[in-house]
Formats: structure tokens, sequence, C-alpha cells
């Protein structure tokens, strides 16, 4: 809209807020990366990746102050995993990964030793597909 004078400007300045949330710390700039909440009836911070949106109870922190945050003494720090983090694998894992292809192979070795598609020697046993069994019930 135009006046005699020229283009009507805005009595209220516009502030420009940035889509980029910013660390809770005072006088850090750096971009947020968590965000610290506290249970006070259990006296623990939880500190977890940036929550979908800002609350007024928690902080959001760079990856700096996350990293170096303790909490008061007494108090129990729990942190929850980045679950677009890439988590590295564990001795753990890869026994679980192990143990977890040895049970596949095992169904397939009974069946060879059975003659091929010969039923289990369960009596119980119905059908079976895959690693699922149907048993029968025991009032039958």
């Amino acid at each position: 809209m135009e006046s005699r004078r020229g283009p009507l400007k805005s009595a209220v300045p516009s502030n420009i807020v940035s889509p980029v949330r910013r660390c809770s710390r005072t006088a850090c700039g750096r971009p947020a990366v968590a965000t610290l909440t506290y249970v006070y009836a259990d006296s623990t911070a939880v500190l977890g990746p940036l929550a979908t949106y800002a609350e007024p109870h928690c902080y959001d922190l760079c990856a700096e102050h996350s990293e170096r945050l303790t909490a008061p003494r007494g108090w129990e720090v729990v942190r929850l995993l980045d679950g677009s983090a890439p988590a590295r694998p564990s001795g753990d894992d890869l026994e679980a990964l192990a143990n977890a292809v040895r049970e596949a192979a095992r169904p397939q070795e009974r069946a060879a030793e059975a003659g091929g598609g010969a039923r289990s020697a369960d009596p119980m046993e119905v059908a079976r597909r895959g690693h699922l069994r149907v048993l029968r019930s025991p009032d039958n």
C-alpha cells in the first residue's frame, strides 16, 4: 500500500527468528544438538536428542556443553542415545548376530536329516512355517 509520501512502513519492527535453535548456556551461540530435562523427584538429569520443539522447562545444549554436562552431587545423569547417530557394534552385538545365524540354520539341518519334507518327531507339532510351529492342544 502506498501513501502520497511513499510506501507505508509497519509501525512494529519485524523480528526475524532464526529457525536454528541455539544453546541455552549464557554467551553460547552455537546450534543446539541435545535437550536437557531435570526430573527433580528422581534427582536425575536426562540428556537426549534435540526435542521437536522448545519447552519452557527444558534446556537446549550444543555439542560441547552436552558432552561436558555434569549433575549436582547426588544426582544421576541419564544420556539417551540419538537414534539418528550410527551406533557402534559391540562384541555382544556380533555374538548375538552369530547366534541368530546359527539358530536360523538349525531348522534346515533338521529338515535335511529327516529326509527333506518329513514331519518333525515331536507328536505335538501339527505344522511348521519358518521358525514358527503350530502345536496340537494337549486336550486333543
